[in-house]
């Protein structure tokens, strides 16, 4: 008989109706990962901030139908990626962090399939102790409460993975070549990577997310070699009222209508659309971009189901499973330069020891 592998996917989630957008963002903020602030201050204040984000984000799902398209999307994700594996009887699960399925469901389901072997795979190719750190440990509470134990090889990141920088790098090649064939050839055309910001006492203390959005721009840019293209690294979303990291992506918006430049944004960090590019880069950058005077505004769309991606994730769970059991990043090792001390390879991290089955 064929190993049977268990494919867990992590993401954040999203509301699937309007009823769910309150508990959904009282669930990311009472998250010790995001807010690192006392439990009894969190507690009051998760409430104070989802509050006050309830009205803004209940417009913006409105945009959207009403709820966040990341389940469905990470659905075809799966079952692409279930569809890449002859030599093993592979099947994709969904935990998601602050939504259902949340990981307690996802666990209980892998249980009663009964897997030879686990494969954790994040989809947030650069790994923070607020995304891919926070989705595995509440893993590894729920697989201990599922009872489940089974052979189980944990992929950290993959911020440079080949198959992953060649399969972006197309998709942003793409898009550049198509804004470049609808404006002026006279005006510049401007590259924003943008990613989800972190609060900057969070980099500080070591978490290595920003170090690897860098990391993963020069790899596509590498893979691109477009001669004397105008790029920035900047970063979106900021959610609470402390100093983030930047440049922010407004601001570089702002930037490109006084330089008279047009923009291309690139979803840098994200593989699936989701409100933060559907509605924050499509509708309200695009709309600060006309009122600064940007002279073009395009976006490359997200990784979603792109068959070089899937290709792609199915080549990392390929050498995940030839590692074996413990904890792997898209090169065997750690990555992270020394001074990342919230690297998952440290014994600092929050997530999982490099050694230990989630599992186990």
């Amino acid at each position: 008989m064929r190993r049977r592998v268990a494919i867990v996917l992590f993401n954040l989630g999203g509301p699937d109706s309007p009823a769910a957008i309150k508990p959904f963002l009282r669930n990311l903020f009472s998250d010790p990962a995001i807010l690192r602030v006392p439990f009894f201050v969190r507690f009051f204040l998760a409430r104070i901030i989802a509050g006050t984000r309830v009205k803004p984000a209940t417009e913006n799902y409105a945009l959207l139908g009403g709820k966040s398209p990341l389940l469905e999307l990470t659905r075809q994700q799966a079952a692409a990626l279930e569809a890449r594996f002859d030599d093993v009887e592979a099947k994709c699960f969904i935990a998601m962090r602050y939504w259902h399925p949340f990981s307690l469901e996802t666990a209980k389901e892998v249980k009663a399939w009964a897997p030879d072997e686990i494969v954790l795979l994040p989809l947030y190719p650069q790994y923070s102790s607020t995304t891919t750190g926070s989705s595995l440990t509440a893993w590894h509470g729920a697989a201990v409460r599922a009872g489940l134990v089974a052979r189980t090889t944990t992929l950290c990141c993959y911020p440079t993975d080949a198959g992953y920088i060649a399969a972006t790098t197309a998709i942003v090649r793409s898009a550049y070549n198509d804004a470049r064939s609808l404006i002026d050839p006279t005006i510049p055309l401007r590259v924003l990577f943008s990613a989800h910001g972190l609060p900057e006492k969070i980099v500080q203390a070591g978490d290595p997310y920003q170090a690897q959005i860098e990391e993963t721009t020069a790899a596509v840019l590498a893979e691109w070699g477009e001669p004397g293209l105008d790029w920035v690294v900047c970063y979106q979303s900021r959610a609470t009222p402390v100093k983030w990291i930047g440049p922010s992506t407004d601001q570089e918006i702002e930037r490109a209508g006084r330089d008279g430049v047009a923009v291309l944004v690139v979803p840098i960090a994200f593989v699936s659309e989701h409100s933060e590019t559907l509605v924050e880069l499509d509708v309200e950058y695009r709309d600060l971009a006309e009122r600064s005077g940007v002279r073009g505004y395009f976006r490359v769309p997200a990784q979603n189901s792109d068959p070089g991606f899937i290709a792609a994730l199915a080549g990392l769970v390929r050498r995940a499973l030839d590692l074996g059991p413990g904890l792997c990043s898209h090169a065997g090792g750690r990555t992270c330069p020394a001074d990342r001390s919230d690297c998952p390879f440290t014994g600092r991290s929050r997530s999982v020891p490099p050694t230990a089955s989630l599992s186990e």
